[in-house]
């Protein structure tokens, strides 16, 4: 039986592909940096298509302190998988890309025809920049080789199995390990920046369901923005992470750290035409979960 190969298996979209369908691999099963390696992955299989989810990611810190390294693994890995399926005759596959691929000077909402139209917002320019050339090696490929290749671009990401680390990771696990440690050690929470900008977050169990859909279905080559088109300012982000920990204690915003980019707010109009049934998971019941989860798997699965 052909199966659908999952990089970045146990990551945090990659975990949520279910079923006999999928072969799921993680970075402990082969070194995506290492062309060998990635042969030996798809050679070891027999494979209908692949969902690429596999990336070096992290938070507004993560991206600002190793921009040589989020690029090169970034750009590499990208770069050996999405060739060696061209090599092994794999006909389908979706490859991730991020909302901050697109220009920092753009007209507003983001959509798929934005992404090239001029530099990234200098604080994640490098990791955008990598994830851009996915997409560039996608078009070459659809138009060189025949491939019913595309990309899917999510907006921010969050859900179980999340990655922790305090120093480098994403706004909401962020967050909620710094609200656990907290009320653990019954002192203050401090959150960067002044809490005004907006982002727009997906769970992580809608981008796997939303992915598969299209993986289905889509016969199109531009990315897809996987999205719900609803913003959240970090403050209240916040406030629905509190309520979720029943937290008490004081919250801080310590406005001398950067917010980052202030907003950048997407357009899910092709998303809705392509699955218009789709119903996503209220943030609220999206963040609950999560918080639960890390409570009963810290510290031994949270990645930290």
């Amino acid at each position: 039986m052909s199966k659908i190969l999952v990089t970045g298996g146990t990551g945090l979209v990659g975990r949520c592909f279910q079923g006999d369908e999928y072969d799921k691999i993680g970075s402990s099963d082969y070194n995506l940096l290492d062309p060998v390696q990635v042969g030996r992955a798809f050679k070891d299989r027999k494979l209908e298509g692949v969902i690429h989810c596999a990336a070096k990611v992290g938070g507004l810190m993560g991206n600002m302190n190793y921009k040589g390294e989020f690029f090169y693994q970034n750009i590499i890995m990208n770069t050996n998988v999405i060739e060696e399926a061209r090599k092994s005759g794999v006909k389908k596959l979706v490859a991730f890309l991020s909302t901050c691929v697109f220009p920092a000077d753009v007209e507003y909402p983001l959509d798929s025809k934005k992404i090239h139209l001029g530099p990234p917002h200098s604080s994640n320019n490098a990791y955008a920049y990598a994830k851009r050339m996915s997409d560039v090696q996608i078009q070459a490929y659809r138009e060189q080789y025949g491939v019913d290749y595309f990309s899917v671009i999510p907006t921010n990401i969050y859900g179980p199995g999340d990655y922790y680390n305090l120093d480098n990771a994403h706004v909401v696990p962020t967050l909620i390990h710094k609200f656990f440690l907290a009320e653990k050690n019954n002192k203050p929470v401090t959150i960067w920046g002044s809490g005004k900008p907006l982002r727009e977050f997906i769970y992580s169990k809608d981008v796997a369901s939303l992915t598969k859909k299209l993986y289905d279905t889509y016969k199109g080559e531009e990315p897809v923005i996987l999205s719900t088109s609803e913003e959240i300012s970090i403050m209240d982000l916040v406030d629905i992470i509190k309520e979720a920990f029943n937290f008490k204690g004081d919250v801080v915003f310590d406005k001398n750290k950067p917010d980052g980019q202030f907003r950048k707010p997407s357009d899910n109009t092709k998303l809705k035409e392509l699955v218009p049934d789709f119903k996503f998971t209220p943030i609220e019941q999206g963040i609950k979960e999560s918080v639960e989860w890390f409570i009963n798997n810290y510290p031994e699965k949270t990645r930290l």
